[in-house]
C-alpha cells in the first residue's frame, strides 16, 4: 500500500533536511576547521595573532594599535600609525571610516555662550594632523590650503556675483575657519580686508573659496600620515612615511638610523601579487622588532 502523497513529500523534506545537517552542519564546517590547522595557515586561522619577546599576545598583525601614552601623545620610541576614525582609534568594535568627503572644507566653530562644540572638516583634520606630525618629526608639515596654525584656508567672500559666479568685488571677507580672536591668514583679498570668524554667525550665502598658498606641491609629510583607512583598523603605512619617522625612532632608543631602516625593510612586504597596490610596512610587527632586537631604555 502506497503513502499518501503528503507524507512522501514529508519524508523526502525530512531526509533532505538530514542530509544537509550532516553535510552543512558538520561535514563543511569540519573540512574547513581541519584545513586552517594546515601548518602556514593555522596561524592566520587563529587570528594572525603577534606576541612580544616574552611571548605574551600583543595583538593581530591585521588590526592597527595607536602608540601613544597617557596623555594621548605620541610615544617617540614607536612609529605612529596612520589616523584611524574607529571609535577612539582602532577599536575593532567600532570599525569605520569619517564618511568625509573632498568638498568637505568648513569647520563648524565652538559657540562659548550655548555651549555647542566645534566640528572640524576634513581639510581642517588633514592640516592639523599635518602640522601635529610636521612639530613631531623636526619637519615643515605645510600642505596647500592650510593655514600657518593648522586649519583649512578657506574664505567666505560676500559681495554681487557676476555672470561667472565669481565676485570681483568683495564687500566683505571672512577666513571661515579662524575664529575670533585669530589673525586671518592673509591679510587682503582683492582688496577687501579679510576678518576673523565669529561662532555662530551664518556664513552660508558666501562664496567658498579655498587658498591655495605657497605650499609646496609634495609636502613633506605623506598622505597616509593625515588620512584615515577605510576600516579604521589599517595597521600598514607607506617606507615613505616609515622613513620620516625613522630619525625620531634611532634617536630615543639610541640607535643609528641606519639600524631603524634596516628593520622597516625587512617588514616591509610588495605589491600583491607583484602588481596590485602598494608597498607597506605593518606598523605592529615592526615595533614589536624594535622592542626585541632594540629595546627602549627611558
Amino acid at each position: 500500500m502506497r503513502m499518501p502523497i503528503w507524507i512522501r513529500q514529508h519524508v523526502a523534506a525530512a531526509r533532505a533536511l538530514l542530509v544537509l545537517t550532516v553535510v552543512l552542519g558538520v561535514a563543511y564546517p569540519l573540512a574547513v576547521f581541519a584545513v586552517a590547522q594546515i601548518p602556514g595557515l593555522k596561524s592566520r586561522a587563529d587570528g594572525s595573532i603577534v606576541k612580544t619577546a616574552d611571548g605574551r599576545a600583543a595583538g593581530s598583525a591585521l588590526i592597527g594599535q595607536s602608540f601613544t601614552g597617557k596623555d594621548g601623545g605620541p610615544l617617540r620610541q614607536y612609529f605612529q600609525s596612520r589616523p584611524s576614525a574607529a571609535g577612539d582609534g582602532y577599536d575593532p568594535t567600532s570599525t569605520a571610516a569619517s564618511n568625509l568627503g573632498p568638498e568637505d572644507v568648513l569647520d563648524t566653530l565652538a559657540v562659548p555662550a550655548t555651549g555647542v562644540g566645534a566640528e572640524q572638516s576634513l581639510l581642517t583634520q588633514v592640516c592639523s594632523r599635518s602640522r601635529a606630525v610636521g612639530d613631531l618629526e623636526g619637519v615643515d608639515g605645510g600642505r596647500p590650503y592650510c593655514t600657518p596654525d593648522g586649519v583649512g584656508a578657506v574664505l567666505k567672500v560676500f559681495g554681487t556675483r557676476a555672470p561667472d559666479g565669481t565676485i570681483p568685488r568683495p564687500t566683505r571677507v571672512v577666513s571661515a575657519n579662524q575664529s575670533c580672536p585669530a589673525a586671518p591668514f592673509i591679510a587682503a583679498y582683492k582688496g577687501a580686508r579679510v576678518e576673523c570668524a565669529r561662532p555662530g554667525e551664518d556664513l552660508a550665502s558666501g562664496l567658498t573659496v579655498p587658498v591655495r598658498g605657497n605650499a609646496p606641491a609634495k609636502p613633506q609629510v605623506p598622505p597616509d600620515a593625515v588620512t584615515a583607512s577605510g576600516s579604521g583598523l589599517d595597521p600598514h603605512i607607506t617606507p615613505a612615511y616609515a622613513r620620516l619617522q625613522a630619525p625620531r625612532i634611532a634617536k630615543a632608543r639610541g640607535i643609528s638610523e641606519a639600524q631603524v631602516l634596516a628593520a622597516v625593510r625587512h617588514d616591509q612586504t610588495g605589491r600583491t601579487l607583484g602588481f596590485m597596490g602598494e608597498p607597506v610596512v605593518n606598523v605592529v610587527r615592526l615595533n614589536l622588532a624594535l622592542d626585541r632586537d632594540h629595546p627602549y631604555r627611558a
